[in-house]
C-alpha cells in the first residue's frame, strides 16, 4: 500500500533532538496519536532500556525496536518518534520510507550535549550508548557515523535555535509539502525521469532528469499546462546541436516555436543582451500566456528567466539546462538575473519555472572544461549536505569523468534533489538556502575581479570552496583533514584549488559588493564538518586576507 495523507509522520534524528516531545505536540495539533518506539520497547520487554542493554545487550534491544517500529508503521494518523539508532537498520530505513513521511530533527553536537542527561543525573535517564567519561566525544562520533542515514528524510528541521512550537510548525510544514508535492498527482510519478517537485509559496513544478528525455520536452510542457507560443532563448552553440530536437518536440506538442540565439560567454549576460531579447519578443508579438524556454547553460538560464520575470510583467518559464552546472544548480530555484560590471548577478528577480528538464546525455557534447567546471556544484552539495553523495563522487570519479550513463545520471539526480529540497524549504534565501552559497563568496569575487573572462563559474567556486574550508579551519571549527579532502576531491575532477595573476584588492572589493553582504558584513557559509554548514558574519578581515594570499599564490 502506498503512502497516503493519513500515513504516519515518522520522526528520525539523534538523541536529544526532541523527537518524543515533538511527536506528542504535532500529534495533538493534528488530532492524531503519538507513538514513541522507545516506550513501546519498554512495554514489550517489561523493563527499562538501560536494563535491556545491560542484561540482553544491544542486538536484543534492536530486535525489539524493529518490532515496535513495524507495528507502529502499520497504523494511520499517527506521529512516530523513533529511537536515535533506528536508522542503522537498513530494513527499518526501507520500512520508514515506504510507510510514511519521514522528518529528520537535526541539531549540532553541542546542542545535543546540553540537552541530554549527564552522568550525574539519574542513572535511569542516561542513554546507554552515552554512559562514558566523555559523552561529547561519543556524541560527535556516533552522529558522524549515522549522518548519512538521515538522508532518507523527506524533510529536515534544524532545531538548534527553534522553540518547541516552531519545531512543530516546521514538521507540519514539511508534512504539508510532502502532501502537495507527492499526493495530489501521484499518477504523474509513473515517469521514471521525474526526480522531484519543487513546491514553494508561489509555484509548484516538476524536475525531470534522465538519459535522453529531450525529445519529450513538448509533451512534458503540455502536461505542465502550458500552451501557445514558445520562445526559445538559446546558447548559439547549443542551438546548433539541439535546436532542431527542441523545436520539433515543441511543434509536435502544438506550440508555435521561435528561437533567439545568444553568443556564448558570461560577458554577454548583460542588460544590453536582455534588451535585444525584448526587441525580438516585441517583433514576435509575444503574449503573457506564451512560454519562454531557456536552452543552454547557467548564463542562458539566468537571462531567459530574467526575461520571463520582467517581460509583460511575467511569463511562464521552462528551463532546459544543457551544462552540468545549470542542471544541478542554476535551473532549479527561480533565481534569475544579469551581471553588473562591478559584481555578478546584482540585477535580477526570483521567478520560478513551470518545468525543468535535464537530459544528462547532452553532457557528452559539452566542452571538457565546461564539464569539469560543473562538477564543482555537485561536489559542493556533497560537502555541505550529503556525505553519501560526497562518497559516491570520490569512489566513481573516473566513471563520472567519462560520463558513464548510469552513475552520472544518479549523481546528477541526487544533486538536483538536494537543490530542489532546499529551495522548497526556503524559496527566497531567507534561511537555509543561503547554505548553497558555500564557496561562492570568494568564487564570485574571483569572477568579478577578472571581469568574468578568466574563470568559469565552477572553477571559481572550486577555489572558493577551498578558501571557505581554510577559513573554517583558521577559525578552529573545521579539521585540517576535511580541508585536505576538499583539495583531493576537487583535484580528482580536474578542478583548481588555487590560482594566480589575480589582484587581491580587486577580489576583496568585489566580495564587499556581493549579494550576501548584510549590514556591511560578509555572510560566510563555512563548515564545521562534512554535512554541517554554518553561517558566520564575524570572520576577521585579517584571516580573509591570509587565506586569499595563500589561494592566490598558486602553490
Amino acid at each position: 500500500m502506498g503512502k497516503r495523507a493519513d500515513s504516519p509522520i515518522i520522526l528520525i534524528g539523534f538523541s536529544g533532538t526532541g523527537k518524543s516531545v515533538v511527536a506528542r505536540e504535532v500529534a495533538a495539533s493534528l488530532g492524531w496519536e503519538a507513538v514513541d518506539t522507545d516506550d513501546e520497547v519498554v512495554r514489550l520487554a517489561g523493563k527499562g532500556i538501560p536494563q535491556i542493554f545491560e542484561q540482553e545487550g544491544e542486538p536484543h534491544f534492536r530486535r525489539l525496536e524493529r518490532d515496535a517500529l513495524a507495528e507502529a508503521c502499520q497504523r494511520t494518523r499517527v506521529v512516530i518518534a523513533t529511537g536515535g539508532g533506528a536508522v542503522l537498520d537498513p530494513n527499518n530505513r526501507l520500512l520508514m520510507r515506504r510507510s510514511g513521511v519521514v522528518v529528520c530533527l537535526e541539531a549540532n553536537p553541542g546542542t545535543i550535549y546540553q540537552r541530554l542527561p549527564k552522568q550525574n543525573d539519574s542513572p535511569a535517564s542516561v542513554r546507554p550508548l552515552l554512559a562514558m567519561a566523555d559523552p561529547m566525544e561519543r556524541i560527535v562520533e556516533l552522529k558522524q557515523s549515522r549522518q548519512a542515514y538521515y538522508a532518507i528524510a523527506d524533510w529536515t528541521v534544524q532545531t538548534d535555535h527553534l522553540s518547541l512550537p516552531e519545531v512543530c510548525q516546521e514538521v507540519i510544514r514539511g508534512w504539508h509539502y510532502w502532501l502537495r508535492s507527492h499526493q495530489e498527482d501521484a499518477a504523474e510519478w509513473d515517469d521514471e525521469d521525474r526526480v522531484c517537485d519543487v513546491v514553494t509559496a508561489t509555484e509548484r513544478y516538476p524536475v525531470y532528469v534522465g538519459w535522453g528525455p529531450l525529445s519529450s520536452l513538448g509533451e512534458k510542457a503540455q502536461e505542465a499546462g502550458l500552451s501557445g507560443g514558445a520562445y526559445v532563448v538559446a546558447d548559439a552553440a547549443v542551438f546548433l546541436l539541439y535546436g532542431d530536437a527542441v523545436m520539433n518536440s515543441l511543434g509536435r506538442a502544438g506550440f508555435k516555436a521561435q528561437s533567439f540565439a545568444v553568443p556564448q560567454g558570461e560577458e554577454n549576460k548583460t542588460l544590453q543582451t536582455v534588451s535585444h531579447i525584448y526587441d525580438w519578443l516585441v517583433d514576435c508579438r509575444a503574449e503573457r500566456n506564451d512560454v519562454i524556454v531557456g536552452l543552454g547553460g547557467g548564463v542562458i538560464g539566468d537571462m531567459a528567466g530574467f526575461v520571463a520575470a520582467t517581460y509583460l510583467r511575467g511569463m511562464s518559464l521552462v528551463q532546459v539546462p544543457t551544462s552540468l552546472i545549470a542542471m544541478t544548480d542554476a535551473s532549479v530555484g527561480g533565481k534569475t538575473g544579469v551581471n553588473h560590471p562591478k559584481a555578478k548577478n546584482l540585477i535580477g528577480a526570483f521567478h520560478q519555472p513551470r518545468l525543468v528538464l535535464a537530459d544528462v546525455q547532452v553532457l557528452t557534447t559539452l566542452p571538457q572544461r565546461e564539464l569539469i567546471s560543473g562538477w564543482a556544484e555537485v561536489i559542493k552539495h556533497g560537502f555541505v549536505f550529503d556525505r553519501g553523495l560526497k562518497g559516491l563522487l570520490e569512489e566513481n570519479a573516473e566513471r563520472l569523468a567519462s560520463l558513464e550513463p548510469e552513475v552520472t545520471t544518479e549523481a546528477v539526480r541526487r544533486s538536483v534533489a538536494i537543490k530542489a529540497r532546499i529551495v522548497s524549504e526556503d524559496e527566497r534565501e531567507q534561511g537555509r538556502r543561503v547554505l548553497l552559497n558555500y564557496g561562492h563568496t570568494i568564487g564570485h569575487g574571483l569572477e568579478a575581479a577578472t571581469e568574468y573572462k578568466e574563470f568559469l563559474h565552477g572553477e571559481a567556486v572550486s577555489v572558493g570552496m577551498v578558501g571557505a574550508a581554510m577559513l573554517s579551519h583558521e577559525l578552529g571549527i573545521l579539521s585540517a583533514d576535511v580541508v585536505k579532502q576538499h583539495r583531493s576531491t576537487l583535484k580528482k575532477f580536474g578542478l583548481p584549488t588555487s590560482c594566480s595573476d589575480v589582484k587581491m584588492k580587486d577580489v576583496l572589493k568585489a566580495m564587499e559588493l556581493d549579494k550576501k553582504v548584510r549590514n556591511k558584513a560578509v555572510r560566510w557559509v563555512l563548515l564545521e564538518d562534512v554535512g554541517r554548514p554554518v553561517i558566520r558574519q564575524d570572520v576577521p578581515r585579517h584571516l580573509v586576507i591570509k587565506v586569499l594570499e595563500e589561494l592566490l599564490s598558486d602553490l
